[in-house]
């Protein structure tokens, strides 16, 4: 089988993901909740739904990750004022240290996946994933609810 690179891809999409997830876990932390952080961080406070959208994590998911996160005080939710319906997310400073924190984790993953390539190599690598992933989406075959990134524990 390791002549398909189907099954290549696969094998180490699931070894990625469980370096992800330990490296994550070892801090008491989610992938979401750096998906979330960042989003909020670079792109300012949104809704739940527009934050799901922003994020590609399903609102089910997206709800426990909020959870965590606001009873670790690094987001918090307000009444939108232009919709009491609504809840707007805002990361707060503890959340912007705790995006910088699991950002040096997930650089960490990063080296130990990447270990046996130069770094020419992976610069390739991520350029001929994106140009894969980027041809699936132009042609439909790739959508927001089919990319959305697996659960990271």
């Amino acid at each position: 089988m390791d002549h398909l690179p189907s099954w290549l891809l696969t094998q180490t999409a699931a070894h990625a993901h469980r370096l992800v997830g330990d490296g994550f876990a070892a801090a008491g932390a989610r992938g979401y909740h750096l998906r979330l952080l960042d989003s909020l961080a670079t792109e300012g406070p949104a809704s739940q739904a527009d934050l799901g959208r922003r994020t590609l994590i399903h609102l089910s998911d997206l709800v426990g990750a909020l959870n965590e996160l606001e009873t670790g005080g690094f987001v918090v939710r307000s009444p939108d004022p232009a919709d009491r319906r609504r809840n707007v997310i805002t990361i707060t400073d503890d959340g912007r240290a705790r995006a910088r924190e699991l950002t040096v984790r997930a650089a960490q993953v990063q080296e130990e996946l990447l270990e046996p390539l130069s770094p020419a190599e992976r610069e390739q690598l991520v350029t001929l994933l994106r140009r894969l992933l980027d041809h699936h989406r132009s042609v439909g075959s790739v959508t927001p609810s089919t990319e959305a990134a697996p659960k990271m524990s």
